[in-house]
């Protein structure tokens, strides 16, 4: 099987730069971009909503260049607008406005009603001080915290191995304080052991970290991006064999694309092709959703300008007019 190395430092780097300028497409399922409320005759058709509103919740780093410009306080004053009901921190700071206490964006967002879901932090923030890590979590009363890092830069077996152990530690210490400590994806997790073209390195750390310490949160177009590049999974088989461990989820659409290496292009969501209707409709629970559009500071959709807080309030219409797809229709499949 043909293995792809990518540059694992310079890749998100190169993603948020990318702009994605796409014409109007539908996501399976998928009520039009900015249908808010949608009718009862497709409620019943759909087999109701997809995303509970009360889980639909952003990724700040979406917005980053508005955090940065505006600051928290105007930032959230939006997302209650939108409609947001929860938001994941990637970071506490605003540059542009000025310094911030973690106690003072825990009092916005109560003021805006909104709630964190999660954040993350750098790995090596975690590995510094957690107890640190887990204040500002704690303060913040986010039920979870995490790290998008991959688990090891030692791609082999015993790398992710030891990586797994490390993570349990964390795990244990966030436990203590009622908190579940989280694993976000990229692609590059699902790649193969460089000392065993046989063995996954996603399923070497999630054998290997114990369930009830360390949690998983699925970026979906990541995992799709890993399926189109080190073939031979379906994302969604992994939550529906393990749905205690991934309470959130990573919301971001794609675009195909066959002249990308990754497989797809990232796309504000209802405007791409991955099939959030058919994967949600197999997921059990109520799940955390988290919008995100990692070059949305940068991408528009003609005929819109580019404007983040835009691309996410168009995404939030688009999730809250995804539908179920109805009972009678053909099986999953990607």
């Amino acid at each position: 099987m043909a293995r792809i190395e990518f540059d694992r430092r310079g890749f998100l780097g190169t993603v948020a730069a990318g702009t994605v300028a796409v014409g109007a497409g539908t996501l399976a399922g998928a009520a039009p971009a900015g249908a808010a409320g949608a009718s009862e005759a497709a409620g019943a058709a759909g087999g109701g909503c997809v995303f509970p509103t009360g889980r639909i919740g952003i990724q700040l780093y979406s917005i980053r260049d508005k955090v940065a410009e505006l600051g928290f306080a105007r930032v959230f004053e939006e997302l209650s607008r939108i409609g947001y009901a929860e938001v994941e921190l990637a970071g506490y700071t605003q540059p542009g406005v000025g310094p911030i206490t973690v106690q003072e964006i825990r009092r916005l967002l109560d003021e805006n009603g909104l709630r964190a879901a999660g954040t993350h932090v750098g790995l090596g923030a975690w590995r510094e001080d957690p107890e640190r890590e887990l204040d500002s979590a704690e303060i913040l009363g986010a039920p979870y915290a995490g790290t998008a890092d991959p688990p090891s830069d030692d791609t082999t077996v015993d790398g992710y191995r030891r990586a797994a152990g490390e993570f349990d530690r964390i795990g244990a210490l966030a436990a203590e304080r009622g908190i579940g400590f989280y694993q976000h994806n990229h692609h590059w997790e699902f790649a193969f052991a460089d000392d065993d073209p046989d063995t996954r390195l996603y399923d070497v750390f999630l054998e290997h970290t114990d369930p009830a310490l360390v949690f998983l949160e699925m970026d979906v177009y990541w995992a799709y991006v890993g399926q189109h590049v080190y073939p031979g999974f379906d994302p969604v088989e992994y939550v529906l064999a393990h749905p205690e461990r991934y309470p959130l989820f990573h919301v971001k659409d794609g675009k195909e694309n066959e002249d990308n290496p990754l497989g797809y292009d990232i796309i504000e969501f209802g405007e791409g092709d991955l099939r959030y209707a058919d994967f949600f409709s197999r997921v059990r629970g109520r799940p955390h959703a988290l919008w995100e559009q990692d070059n949305a500071p940068d991408s528009a959709v003609p005929p819109h300008p580019v404007d983040s807080l835009g691309n996410a309030e168009r995404s939030y219409r688009a999730m809250r007019g995804l539908r179920r797809p109805h009972p009678g229709r053909g099986p999953y499949g990607h």
